[in-house]
């Protein structure tokens, strides 16, 4: 079976409907593989495509035909056959999921490839490879005609499983949300989580057996995976997960194809499978999701976690000011003071003391720094709220006394003015604190 075409230039006859059925593919995995990711299931996809070969094969077997009717019925009984053993042997064996996929899929896969080489023995072009690359680039050449139009067999395959999976997952939305999360509580409303799980798992098996001929095994499993967990990087709610997890499917699908025609170019080459380019761009997009996502994303962790820290050393460098004033020592406040005290870096105190500076917290007096009142007020809360859980500790917690300053150091960086009052009824509204400290009034003072 053909694995190339190669295309000069973009022809909507020719290159149209290959996108058109990447797309459909695409979505109708991804539309599934939100509720696969949700419930840790996300290799059951992986393991009902590598299983259905035995039906594949079988139906050839009995048949002697490759039409298309006979291997679909096949593939999706044994699709489905796979997650009631995978289930069954999960409940029966006591075993988690991974492990009762593992032996389901891994022997019926086997056996797949014993009876699909047997078969091969019969039919040239029916090799196991078809089934794992497929051949999207001879979709507009299968044409069927409906109506009064000639739509590729697989764009018109694949758009009726889309259909269904949509109308599935947006008719049984809320089913499947609360039975993803909690399947006791969907049972206990009063629609059977078992009755959803073997749903899904139907659509799962249908989907994948009509996506081998035309987009191959590579393609549909990478789309029941990373583009939802792409879109779960990107938001905690559902609905927009699964609305995000079909735009990057779709987009992978365009770049995929567009990968396929124009980058081999770059090196020589005339093209490459056009599947296996969508899953590449497909992991391109969860790649860039895992580094730049706005609250799970690397870059963004790492820039809070720095901001954060940055946060916390300037409470420190106005905290110290306070108590150095407190106890009248005037001359200590220099740069090195602060930074021996402090343990910092040279740049990251610096570039701390001018955003310190410029928010009119601190003030330079010769070589040394001072609060201006507007620190005063700051750093005031800040030591308030110190004293006061080191109280709290110690007379509400049972803390020896030499035992909470690392603590307090702690929580006094995330204390608002509602915690500190609390704090201050529940501790009495101490004058000091258990080391004889006074505890400074709300915005400064003593």
């Amino acid at each position: 079976m053909a694995r190339y075409l190669v295309v000069a230039q973009w022809s909507w006859e020719l290159d149209g409907w290959i996108v058109a059925a990447g797309i459909l593919c695409a979505v109708a995995s991804s539309l599934l593989g939100n509720f696969l990711v949700l419930r840790r299931m996300s290799m059951l996809g992986d393991a009902i495509s590598h299983a259905v070969l035995p039906g594949l094969a079988a139906a050839f077997l009995v048949t002697a035909s490759r039409a298309t009717a006979p291997m679909f019925v096949g593939a999706v009984v044994v699709g489905v056959l796979t997650a009631f053993f995978s289930e069954w042997i999960r409940r029966v064996g006591r075993v988690d999921e991974g492990a009762s996929m593992g032996v389901v899929f891994t022997s019926l896969f086997a056996l797949g490839l014993v009876m699909i080489v047997r078969a091969a023995d019969h039919v040239p072009d029916l090799d196991p490879g078809c089934v794992l690359y497929g051949a999207i680039e001879l979709t507009p050449f299968d044409l069927v005609t409906v109506g009064e139009f000639e739509v590729p067999r697989a764009v018109l395959t694949l758009g009726v499983v889309a259909v269904i999976n949509l109308a599935f997952v947006v008719l049984c939305f809320k089913e499947l949300k609360i039975s993803s999360f909690d399947p006791a509580l969907s049972t206990a409303s009063g629609f059977d989580s078992r009755l959803m799980h073997y749903s899904l798992m139907v659509l799962v098996a249908v989907t994948a057996v009509a996506s081998f001929e035309s987009v191959g095994n590579i393609l549909v499993v990478a789309m029941f995976v990373v583009p939802p967990a792409a879109a779960w990087l990107f938001t905690e709610r559902l609905a927009p997960m699964v609305a995000l997890s079909s735009l990057f499917a779709a987009m992978s699908a365009v770049g995929g194809h567009l990968a396929a025609i124009n980058v081999p170019g770059w090196f020589g080459f005339q093209s490459t499978t056009t599947a296996s380019m969508m899953a590449v761009i497909a992991g391109g997009l969860l790649l860039i999701a895992i580094l730049f996502a706005p609250r799970q994303g690397i870059v963004g962790k790492f820039f809070r976690q720095r901001w954060l820290a940055f946060g916390i050393l300037a409470d420190d460098v106005i905290a110290l000011l306070y108590r150095w004033r407190e106890k009248g020592a005037t001359q200590v406040g220099n740069f090195a003071n602060l930074k021996r005290t402090l343990f910092s870096g040279w740049f990251s105190l610096g570039a701390t003391m001018a955003w310190l500076w410029l928010r009119g917290k601190i003030r330079s007096e010769g070589d040394a720094w001072r609060l201006t009142p507007q620190g005063v007020a700051s750093a005031a809360n800040l030591v308030r709220s110190h004293r006061l859980w080191e109280q709290y500790l110690v007379t509400r917690a049972g803390y020896e006394s030499d035992r909470i300053h690392d603590k307090a150091e702690r929580f006094e960086h995330f204390t608002d003015p509602s915690l500190r009052e609390r704090l201050d009824q529940v501790t009495d509204a101490p004058s000091i604190d258990p080391h004889g400290a006074p505890i400074p009034e709300e915005g400064g003072g003593q």
